[in-house]
């Protein structure tokens, strides 16, 4: 359901940061632990952002603590990102009332416990459809408008988890890892319209939807994770990110054990 739209403003004497792309950006997900501390270095830019999750509550405390923080405008929209029938009328709304966005950052998910979607389909499906089947259809039409003014950048969160299906976890990379592979194809589509497609893969990070697991307290500091989004999203590149940087290595590692002991492993 899209329920609020709300707009505060600042005067702000910060100044323009040098990316363009970086003035005026949307924000899928505004309420995520990642989304928040991109936000912060965000406003510490001057930015304009327009914010979309679900809680207009959650939306409007966000609101204030950017505004406070330095950014130089703050709208928010209210709407179930998950809901594919709500997404024409995002669509619509960042159109009319944020025309000359540059930057389009997905940042939302969802992740259930292994065991729950093993037991039940209805649990599964809503974390394919979550995480792949929604995310793809709202990036969709903006990436059609950005392909149709040749220029802006799409920013993804997918996850390492998507690199090789694990048995603690292979619902949810799975859905990650097709996600990778639908911004991988992207990329290659709006190239050649000076689109820039970035695929940002977090290793395990301190969020609320890792707070249940028990080994959340040794996971990345999400502001470490915001600081290499951001140096991302200020020079285009790379094509794919890995956050912490090791995460680059460990999956490279990973991908080459061979199959057969793979299956063996119990992480």
């Amino acid at each position: 359901m899209i329920t609020t739209r709300h707009v505060a403003t600042v005067p702000s004497a910060v100044t323009t940061p040098s990316a363009a792309n970086l003035r005026r950006v949307v924000v899928l997900g505004a309420t995520s632990g990642i989304a928040l501390e991109v936000q912060r270095q965000l406003a510490r830019l001057g930015c304009e952002l327009l914010l979309v999750a679900r809680s207009p509550q959650r939306l409007a405390i966000v609101q204030s603590d950017l505004l406070a923080r330095g950014a130089k405008q703050v709208r928010t929209l209210a709407a179930d990102l998950a809901a594919i029938e709500y997404h024409a009328g995002v669509f619509d709304f960042v159109r009319r009332s944020f025309p000359d966005y540059g930057t389009v950052l997905l940042a939302y998910g969802m992740m259930h416990d292994q065991k729950e979607s093993e037991a039940s389909v209805d649990v599964l499906l809503e974390e394919l459809h979550v995480n792949y089947v929604s995310a793809t259809a709202i990036l969709t039409l903006f990436a059609g408008d950005l392909e149709q003014r040749r220029d802006g950048c799409i920013a993804a969160i997918t996850s390492v988890a998507g690199d090789r299906g694990r048995r603690s976890n292979y619902v949810y990379g799975s859905a990650k890892g097709a996600l990778s592979l639908f911004l991988q194809g992207l990329r290659s589509r709006l190239h050649p319209a000076g689109v820039k497609v970035i695929t940002i893969k977090p290793g395990p990070t301190q969020t609320p939807m890792t707070d249940h697991l028990p080994s959340a307290a040794r996971f990345a500091d999400p502001e470490l994770v915001a600081r290499d989004i951001m140096r991302a999203l200020e020079r285009g590149s790379p094509d794919v990110l890995y956050t912490p940087r090791i995460w680059g290595y460990v999956m490279t590692a990973v991908e080459h054990i061979p199959e057969s002991i793979f299956k063996r492993l119990s992480f």
